[in-house]
């Protein structure tokens, strides 16, 4: 067979001249393996370029570039080698048939780019790709060999003609898996491996080419006239082709370099612009965080404090007026403790959705933590300011569905004005502050301003806190009155109740009306509780060892020291101190204390009355103690408030309950005192239902234990028309010292609620 003036697949002739001594020239064929190495490197970095870059004009460039790459070093390595071919007669070659090869080389090469183009490359693509690129291959290396134009014919045996194409689809795969394993990567390890690929890249195109050429004979004829090779330039032509080849290749190499760097540029500047765009993300996260509450999306504390510093420069050079306002949910603490947190989060959404209804838009509405608001209006008059928190007040009357119950919640509300009321941030929430304390000291539910009066009483109330501290520390100040409790059986008085005062170094003898709320809101009131019980133990053990031994001292005891784990430890502890009975000792608590946690409290009562000491329920008939719990606690004695004989005999409906209160105390084998009597109508009365004792200023006033002696001798020796020489208005003196608050009219409503007979 005879393709282009090739003798392939056919016999040897019989007649002819065989040329034997053919030999290369080293260096050239040194020079042609590294153009193709290079060559084959820059293909690979076309094919990693290739597969980094989006754009469809882009992927066509290095394409192209590739492509050339591909074919230059193919076709270098083929031609060079040719020039290495030296033979004793004379070689030349063809223009057109050499310029055709390279063509097919391009076109191979083109189609090899292509295949690594696809993203879905798989097995049938690689060989059908190898086989296509191996065959384009392969033509152009016979291609080459038939551009070289000598006096000898070229015969190829088939054995090794079909091996140089085998050879020629072998490396075409190799080529392209290696190119498809090598488009991704960085470092040092990855551009050796690359090297190494390229090197074995042009061992197999080397191969291909030698392959066919250690196939071919070049047999002379006999009538041909032998040539001999006179001067060539091969070598110089030959490092001219591999100039320009390397040429191509570095310049496509750089540019692959280039274009490297600069996406790599471009993905570092990407992932910058998403980093800054995830910081600015986080930023506005974080500003939310930190400015809005997470549970009702309303402003928190610190937003609304800039929030309220932006407002009130704006006010200020407006010269307009502003309201804040505080508001506490009344009794939000019972939704917590008995149907649980989540149900009290699920609330609190709801309240922020009523105040933000009854607001304007302009106005801004905060959640301080808890169940505190508070809102921030511009407003003209005081009386908008009101007729806002009336609109509040008004929403949070509608009903509530929460946990399958239907309540209904109720809010205080505390009201500053600004310049009225301050002129500072701090100033005026602080006085927000005081006006809610005072909403919620008049019974909640209600809405007051701020006043002077407000800060002057809570300026007083946390200097009294400072001195009561340090007269618990010292113990100096604090004094104990005792006021006897008169049997109407014996006709003796039987008991003492301590009652605690102050002797102010200032304000003079202060009554506990004036103490004991501060001590409980700051929690002083156990440590003063322990106090008052030591000493009266002590006071009472003096008191034995002047004659009056059968005498009991009641002590008042609050609901925070009933809830002392300990107490039992340190009544008993007081005992021993004083080396007093227990039975000469009587606690008293009030029915609400008793009434805060009724299992512990049973159980810490019993272990009370183990001891031996009595116990009695105060200020019976003002809270809201049940009398299924009454008759479970282990109670000695029942005290009548004084609000139900002060009356007494003028009301019928106080005779009625007190008479019904004797009578269901009897019923539970209780004693009753009744205090607060101050009348011998109220006395007579008294004893003719049954009553046990009596206490109050018919009979004595609280006096210091000085005193106590010369009085307990007087009513032990009294008869009723003597009584009227104890009564309080008939000259007893009752006061104790001016008051410190008689201009404050909130702290007479809150000090008519408090426990006179602490």
């Amino acid at each position: 067979m005879e393709w282009l003036g090739l003798q392939m697949l056919v016999d040897l002739p019989a007649n002819g001249q065989i040329i034997l001594e053919c030999q290369y020239n080293p260096y050239l064929v040194v020079l042609a393996f590294l153009v193709a190495g290079a060559g084959s490197f820059a293909t690979l970095s076309m094919a990693e370029r290739l597969n980094h870059v989006e754009q469809p004009v882009a992927q066509r460039q290095w394409r192209l570039l590739g492509a050339c790459c591909l074919a230059g070093g193919v076709w270098a390595l083929h031609f060079i080698s040719m020039l290495a071919f030296q033979a004793p007669i004379e070689l030349h070659y063809d223009f057109a048939l050499t310029g055709l090869s390279l063509i097919v080389m391009l076109f191979a090469g083109w189609l090899a780019m292509n295949t690594l183009g696809r993203s879905d490359l798989r097995v049938r693509h690689f060989l059908q790709a190898a086989t296509c690129i191996g065959l384009g291959i392969a033509a152009m290396h016979y291609i080459g060999m038939s551009a070289m134009r000598s006096n000898a014919e070229q015969f190829y045996r088939p054995d090794m003609f079909a091996a140089s194409i085998a050879v020629a689809i072998i490396t075409s795969l190799l080529a392209l898996l290696l190119a498809r394993y090598f488009r991704y990567g960085s470092g040092t390890l990855h551009l050796l491996l690359k090297y190494a690929a390229s090197l074995l890249m042009a061992g197999g195109m080397f191969a291909t080419h030698f392959t066919g050429m250690a196939g071919m004979t070049l047999i002379i004829p006999n009538d041909a006239v032998v040539v001999l090779p006179g001067a060539d330039n091969n070598l110089q032509l030959g490092l001219t082709i591999a100039f320009i080849t390397l040429l191509v290749s570095a310049s496509s190499i750089s540019a692959a370099l280039s274009d490297q760097k600069l996406q790599s540029k471009e993905h570092d500047l990407r992932r910058v612009n998403v980093l800054l765009s995830q910081l600015d993300q986080a930023r506005v996260s974080l500003q939310q965080a930190a400015h809005y509450d997470a549970l009702t999306n309303l402003i928190n504390r610190r937003g609304f404090n800039q929030v309220f510093a932006e407002r009130l420069v704006e006010q200020s050079s407006n010269e307009g007026m502003l309201a804040v306002m505080f508001l506490d949910i009344d009794h939000f603490k019972r939704i917590n403790d008995s149907l649980g947190h989540d149900a009290g989060d699920e609330l609190l959404k709801v309240i922020a959705g009523y105040i933000k209804a009854a607001t304007r838009s302009q106005d801004v509405v905060a959640r301080f933590g808890g169940d505190e608001f508070c809102i921030l209006t511009a407003l003209s008059s005081r009386e908008e300011a009101r007729h806002l928190a009336q609109r509040i007040m008004q929403k949070m009357k509608e009903p509530i569905d929460l946990a399958g119950r239907r309540m209904v919640m109720t809010t205080s509300i505390g009201i500053s004005v600004f310049p009225d009321d301050g002129r500072s941030c701090d100033e005026l929430l602080k006085n927000a502050d005081l006006a809610l304390y005072q909403s919620k000291g008049c019974g909640r539910n209600s809405l007051n301003f701020f006043n002077s009066s407000l800060k002057t009483r809570a300026t007083l109330e946390l200097q009294l806190e400072e001195e009561l501290r340090i007269a618990l520390l010292e113990e100096r100040g604090l004094r104990i009155h005792y006021q006897p409790i008169f049997d109407l059986h014996t006709g003796q008085v039987a008991k003492l109740e301590a009652l605690v005062r102050w002797q102010h170094p200032q304000h003079g003898l202060l009554s506990p009306e004036r103490f004991i709320g501060i001590a409980e809101a700051n929690g002083l009131i156990a440590d003063l509780d322990l106090w008052v019980l030591r000493h009266a133990c002590e006071d009472l053990a003096q008191l034995n060892r002047h004659g009056y031994g059968r005498l009991k001292v009641t002590v008042n005891c609050s609901a925070v020291t009933l809830g002392r784990e300990t107490l039992v430890r340190e009544v008993e502890d007081a005992l021993q101190r004083a080396g007093l009975s227990a039975g000469q000792l009587e606690l008293e608590v009030t029915e609400n204390a008793l009434m805060g946690n009724i299992h512990s409290t049973i159980a810490l009562l019993k272990g009370i009355r183990a001891l031996g000491v009595s116990l009695s329920i105060d200020d019976f008939g003002t809270g809201y103690s049940s009398l299924a719990y009454l008759k479970r606690l282990p109670l000695d004695t029942l005290k009548i408030d004084r609000s139900f004989v002060q009356d007494v005999p003028h009301c019928r409906q106080d005779m009625e309950i007190v008479q019904a209160i004797i009578v269901m105390a009897h019923t539970l084998h209780l004693q009753v005192i009744t205090e607060g009597v101050e009348t011998m109508e109220q006395y007579q009365f008294l004893a003719q239902q049954g009553c046990d004792f009596v206490q109050g200023y018919l009979l004595s006033r609280p006096v210091p234990l000085g005193e106590l002696r010369a009085i307990l001798s007087q009513l032990d020796q009294r008869d009723e028309s003597s009584l009227v020489s104890f009564n309080p208005y008939a000259g007893t003196d009752r006061s104790m010292s001016p008051d410190l608050f008689a201009d404050s009219p909130d702290f007479r409503a809150s000090a008519s609620a408090a426990r006179p007979g602490h």
